[in-house]
């Protein structure tokens, strides 16, 4: 691990979710929990910024969801509590040109991401029960183009890698939209603001809040934008070599509670 020298500044937790705060079986870990209160209790304040649907990201938060900043759809839409921070959702036909872009090879699986929802054409029963992780609420419909209701982004699923096989048929809309590998097996393309960074920027502004007093947790590269908003930015050790490359600390797995382990100092550091 590389770590700073003190922690005594910090004032806002941001932290990803599948990769980081999330272990390998998808949990939340005891111990956060008893961290987030200890370190709520000394004015410490959190956010979960996530590829997820905002559903998908409370109900793994359950205890606390209704304490913290919730940035969902990798920053399409960021929300505390009831109350609406950012929503930027893509139009019908940006969505249709993109579902065209995808439909040029086979195997892959569009999402269309909804604000409470999200909904998919394929009936393919092994996606859909890797799609039940991620999504708390979706919807098989016939046809995605007919789709009229508002999209905040479209994730594309490929079971062996999005990086080979889905990201190369929409590099062509990064002049004009925000397009992430934001896993081994997703992409998700959305509005050009529809990023972490873009959200945590509101959320800092709403708070007062700079990047000295700002700890962010990330590993895959849809954290990027969100990293550099943090003078203690962490990539796990299981982070992608970009997002390794671009945090300015390090800490260990997922899978070794890396996160807790820099709120357990946090917290040693406030006391």
């Amino acid at each position: 691990m590389k770590l700073p020298t003190h922690f005594k500044d910090i004032r806002l937790v941001v932290t990803d979710m599948d990769g980081t705060l999330l272990n390998p079986d998808h949990e939340v870990s005891d111990r956060f929990f008893q961290l987030f209160e200890a370190l709520s209790k000394k004015g410490v304040i959190f956010a979960a910024a996530s590829g997820r649907q905002y559903n998908s990201i409370v109900s793994k938060l359950e205890p606390i969801r209704d304490k913290i900043y919730v940035i969902a759809e990798n920053g399409g839409l960021a929300m505390f509590g009831k109350r609406e921070i950012v929503s930027t959702p893509l139009d019908a036909v940006t969505k249709n040109t993109i579902l065209d872009s995808l439909g040029r090879a086979e195997d892959i699986h569009p999402v269309l991401c909804a604000r409470n929802n999200a909904f998919v054409s394929g009936h393919s029963s092994d996606f859909l029960r890797i799609l039940k992780e991620y999504y708390t609420e979706f919807k098989v419909i016939e046809n995605l183009y007919h789709f009229e209701g508002e999209v905040m982004k479209i994730a594309a699923y490929h079971f062996e890698s999005s990086e080979r096989y889905i990201y190369p048929l929409v590099t062509g809309f990064e002049d004009s939209l925000m397009v992430k590998i934001s896993g081994r097996h997703w992409v998700d393309i959305s509005h050009p603001l529809a990023h972490k960074g873009f959200a945590l920027v509101k959320i800092q502004k709403e708070l007062g809040i700079g990047p000295e007093e700002t700890m962010v947790f990330g590993d895959y590269n849809n954290d990027l934008e969100m990293l550099a908003l943090s003078n203690y930015s962490f990539a796990m050790a299981n982070a992608h070599p970009n997002v390794a490359k671009a945090a300015r600390f390090s800490t260990l797995s997922n899978q070794e509670m890396g996160v807790e382990v820099i709120l357990e100092r946090l917290l040693e550091s406030l006391d």
